[in-house]
């Protein structure tokens, strides 16, 4: 069984943010899974899922959608999140694969990979966006702008999040040339900037525009 709920406004019917996943258990599902990604726009690095089952009964205070909270309040929460009892669980799907399947299916195969690790066993998955996640028999629902609404879906996407920037600071060490632990390989001006004077790195995704025309320039240079 999957559903797609669009809740465009939605937040402002439903001042308990917690409502959609408290009447899912009183249905009886036990185990609620938030699901969200990070990482489909960038030029280079990684998509990142994070699923996430908060405990019973334990309010974290200031959940929100990970793009919405500066970086120092997302590290806290991350924190607070991990230390709450939280069962969290990581999808991480690389460059090379994303150009190979595209990004979409990319995203869903970390959310796959994600709800799927042993120490989750989900009973329903709450997954922000548009799509559900193919090929999987637990019971799920995709909520457009749920980030905002579910706090088990906040809690992944900041989860997602700071993983995400974790791992592009990684690749800050391992090419000084580019700002990765600033512009986190998304498109800024200073990011196009440096892929037209120091060409795409290995974490580059060829797939993408501005990546193929760095490629292209590159060659025409030579």
């Amino acid at each position: 069984m999957s559903t797609i709920l669009k809740v465009k406004g939605l937040a402002k019917m439903l001042p308990d943010l917690s409502r959609i996943e408290s009447s899912l258990q009183e249905k009886g599902y036990d185990r609620i899974v938030g699901v969200d990604e990070v990482g489909r726009g960038p030029l280079a690095g990684p998509v990142v899922a994070a699923a996430v089952v908060l405990p019973t009964g334990i309010t974290i205070e200031g959940l929100d959608d990970s793009k919405k909270l500066t970086a120092r309040r997302r590290e806290e929460l991350f924190d607070e999140i991990a230390a709450s009892g939280a069962v969290c669980s990581i999808g991480i799907i690389d460059n090379c694969t994303i150009d190979r399947i595209n990004i979409l299916k990319a995203s869903l195969m970390a959310m796959r990979i994600a709800v799927t690790s042993p120490e989750q066993d989900p009973s329903f998955l709450l997954v922000d966006g548009n799509f559900t996640i193919p090929n999987i028999s637990i019971p799920q629902m995709a909520i457009t702008g749920g980030d905002a609404i579910c706090p088990s879906i906040s809690a992944a996407s900041i989860i997602a999040k700071v993983t995400r920037d974790r791992i592009m600071d990684k690749y800050q060490e391992l090419y000084p040339d580019f700002s990765f632990a600033n512009h986190r390989g998304y498109p800024t001006r200073k990011h196009i900037e440096e892929l037209r004077e120091y060409g795409p790195t290995d974490i580059h995704r060829r797939s993408y525009r501005p990546v193929m025309e760095a490629l292209k320039q590159t060659a025409l240079d030579f």
